[in-house]
């Protein structure tokens, strides 16, 4: 998982999560990483594929994934 990357990052988990499920649908396997601190509540939760996933991931969350 060293060379995972972070596709998408946002500072609510509901958001995070939704994307990961969407992934998931995709066979991507990706994980949800906790980047809050949890003294202050600053900081994000990121979305990570392998490398061999990122474009395709990328593409799914800016082209079917709409938070509005």
């Amino acid at each position: 998982m060293r060379d995972w990357q972070c596709v998408y990052r946002d500072t609510l988990e509901y958001r995070a999560e939704i994307v990961k499920a969407v992934l998931e649908d995709q066979e991507m396997s990706p994980v949800v990483l906790n980047k809050k601190d949890s003294a202050y509540q600053l900081g994000t939760f990121e979305v990570l594929v392998a490398p061999e996933y990122i474009i395709k991931a990328i593409k799914i969350i800016n082209d079917e994934i709409k938070f509005e």
